[in-house]
């Protein structure tokens, strides 16, 4: 009897399926690879061989996921910010696997993809303060500052410190780029309240400026005057102060269209593509990853999707603005350049 009920058990379980994996790169154009991906055909084949260690499968059976195949849901559920059910199914596996995979992908990005750095290297410090030059006509920069609003699910702890400015929770990213929109350094990892100017004064980066004296940061007026952080003047009175900011937003201006062409390539950093649905800790591992790919694209020359986001320009104007201070008599005799 009882071999009897066992025999109906296995009668009445599902057999095990095996999904068609379909999406291959060779079907597609590189246009369409771009659309859906928003790597070319060169640079998803780079990240793959770069990441295939960590995404090999560690198994021998016929049915595991080849690394290849988990590169591109990573690139699509960070590309497209669907949900994950939908990326799985394009894909041929299991909902449960994406949630696997996508992990993987994040931390093997983060962990190989080595592209965030900022210039220490003299040559590269002299290149940098030339082309910003070119575009500010304020000397001795070395990058523009800003702050990114990232959404992100209600936490179960501290979620009120979330609540950004404007009454979601997101985090607050700080990075740093140089002239062509690459960012060179980041910090993602303060919840939504936090004050730019606050991450700013606790990061490692202003610690280096200060201690190298390497050059200047162009910064918008949520943040304090400072030898190595250029800020414009909050009430122009004269043609030259005037002249000054507008070629100061012209510099800085590079920082905002850089987060507008992140979020675009990277739909789940922007509300059009939902909210991050992880912890805090990881989604500033996904902002870090994202960010990562947006560089490997810049270097890669890889074109820029259609329809980019602009990047909101708002900022808290820093009160303390250092008038007749030794940071403020360094801004004025630059203002007097114009």
């Amino acid at each position: 009897m009882a071999a009897l009920l066992l025999v109906n058990e296995r009668r009445r379980r599902k057999s095990r399926c095996f999904r068609q994996r379909t999406v291959h790169l060779d079907d597609l154009t590189d246009r369409e690879v771009i659309s859906r991906y928003r790597l070319n055909k060169a640079a998803i084949k780079e990240l793959e061989e770069l990441c295939r260690a960590d995404l090999s499968p560690k198994t021998g059976r016929s049915q595991s996921i080849g690394s290849m195949t988990k590169v591109l849901i990573g690139l699509r559920f960070l590309a497209k910010g669907d949900f994950l059910s939908e990326v799985s199914d394009l894909h041929g596996v299991s909902k449960a696997s994406g949630a696997v995979i996508v992990d993987e992908f994040i931390s093997s990005v983060n962990a190989r993809l080595n592209n965030i750095r900022f210039p220490t290297d003299r040559n590269d410090i002299i290149q940098l303060k030339r082309t910003f030059y070119q575009k500010s006509r304020i000397p001795n920069v070395i990058g523009a500052v800003d702050g990114t609003l990232i959404p992100i699910e209600a936490p179960k702890e501290n979620e009120a410190a979330y609540v950004c400015r404007k009454n979601f929770h997101a985090l607050n990213v700080q990075a740093v780029c140089d002239t062509d929109m690459r960012f060179t350094d980041v910090v993602a990892m303060w919840p939504g309240s936090q004050h730019d100017s606050a991450i700013f004064d606790a990061c490692g980066l202003k610690d280096y400026l200060e201690r190298t004296g390497a050059g200047m940061l162009l910064g918008d007026s949520g943040y304090p005057l400072r030898r190595y952080l250029l800020t414009p003047k909050l009430n122009p009175t004269t043609q030259q102060e005037e002249e000054f900011n507008k070629y100061h937003s012209r510099g800085r201006m590079v920082i905002e269209r850089a987060f507008g062409l992140l979020k675009s390539r990277f739909r789940c950093l922007h509300r059009t593509g939902g909210v991050l649905q992880f912890k805090p800790g990881k989604c500033g591992k996904v902002v870090l990853a994202c960010m990562r790919l947006h560089n490997l694209c810049v270097n890669r020359g890889v074109p820029e999707p259609q329809g980019v986001i602009p990047e909101a320009t708002e900022s808290t104007p820093y009160i303390l603005d250092n008038p007749g201070s030794e940071d403020g008599n360094l801004r004025d005799q630059i203002v007097r350049l114009f």
